[in-house]
């Protein structure tokens, strides 16, 4: 979808920003420089297991910096949560990564609503992980977009887009952080857009195809799970779709002489689709194991390559190098532990 034509300046308005991950960081930096009034933003409240430190928020971090004031209600659809809002005023809600999905009546304190930054060509991909879904996916096309939004999670019409080829071995780090280089202009371009004077009344944008929707769901440690019964492309694109997390893992069961010994859990870097596995090959078996890495049979008859790896406890290094002086049996295989 091509960005519309600019339909004319816009007078400043009073922005709250919701988010909280660092893909809404270079869209919080562009509004702040703009025209418009940042007044507060409104992020996840902080949240530490027991005897670990909260996780960082980049988000909190950039307002911090900026001098923005800063708001983390436990939810932001009660009651008082809402009558804060109410009292900054807003003109426009301008939501990315934050977490929560807002109710009718956290939309309608703003005027203009609310548009919202996402990271897929909607209405592929709608959830909390598009980014990652699209890689493993195998999409060989991406992007962003900008909403104006509804209560329906990622549903509202679409204001504009920008795409982009997915790299051949580009991980879900390195194309979040590119698509995350997108959200000034589109979402500058959008709050134009919802903001123009004369505009027709109602939502901005074109109404997303239900039929095209797919779903991008919050990852979980379980998806690092390799099931190899799944087919070896899908397999191959784990270690850069869950990359920084979960991590594609499984779990290598050494076989013949060592089968004593407690399977090895290893993290999984580098993949690549192998040849055909031979005839009558159980999924996770291990076909061949020398420098040029290890060779898995997956569910649809083919093979991964397995060439570099982090061995629970240990760094990250060549296969060839974890198998110096260990002995895999016929019966080796990966698998759950």
């Amino acid at each position: 979808m091509e960005p519309a034509p600019n339909p004319g300046k816009v007078a400043g308005l009073r922005i709250v920003v919701m988010g909280t991950g660092p893909f809404a960081v270079p869209m919080f930096r562009a509004l702040l420089a703009s025209p418009h009034q940042v007044v507060a933003l409104v992020t996840r409240p902080d949240k530490a297991a027991p005897g670990r430190r909260a996780p960082v928020n980049p988000m909190r971090e950039a307002a911090e910096a900026s001098g923005v004031v800063v708001t983390a209600p436990q939810r932001i659809n009660d009651p008082a949560a809402i009558d804060e809002l109410v009292a900054l005023a807003p003109d426009l809600l301008v939501v990315c990564d934050y977490g929560q999905i807002l109710v009718p009546a956290v939309l309608g304190v703003a005027p203009l609503g609310g548009i919202n930054l996402h990271g897929s060509l909607l209405p592929r991909h709608r959830g909390a992980a598009p980014v990652q879904w699209a890689i493993l996916a195998g999409d060989e096309v991406t992007g962003a977009c900008c909403i104006h939004m509804t209560p329906q999670l990622d549903g509202g019409s679409v204001i504009n887009a920008r795409s982009t080829p997915i790299g051949a071995t580009e991980t879900a780090a390195q194309l979040e952080a590119r698509l995350a280089a997108f959200g000034p202009e589109l979402v500058l371009e959008a709050i134009q857009r919802v903001a123009a004077p004369h505009r027709p009344a109602g939502a901005v944008g074109t109404p997303q195809d239900p039929t095209l929707v797919t779903k991008a769901p919050r990852l979980s440690k379980a998806d690092g799970i390799i099931d190899w019964n799944l087919p070896a492309a899908r397999i191959a694109r784990m270690p850069r779709g869950l990359d920084p997390w979960p991590r594609a893992t499984t779990f290598l069961h050494a076989g013949g002489g060592d089968s004593g010994t407690s399977p090895t859990r290893l993290v999984l870097e580098e993949v690549v689709v192998g040849p055909a596995a031979p005839p009558g090959t159980l999924a996770g078996s291990i076909v061949t194991a020398d420098d040029a890495g290890l060779v898995v049979a997956c569910g649809d008859g083919g093979t991964v390559i397995i060439r570099r790896i982090v061995p629970e406890g240990r760094r990250s290094m060549a296969v060839d190098e974890f198998l110096r002086g260990r002995f895999l049996g016929a019966s080796a295989r990966m698998g759950q532990a």
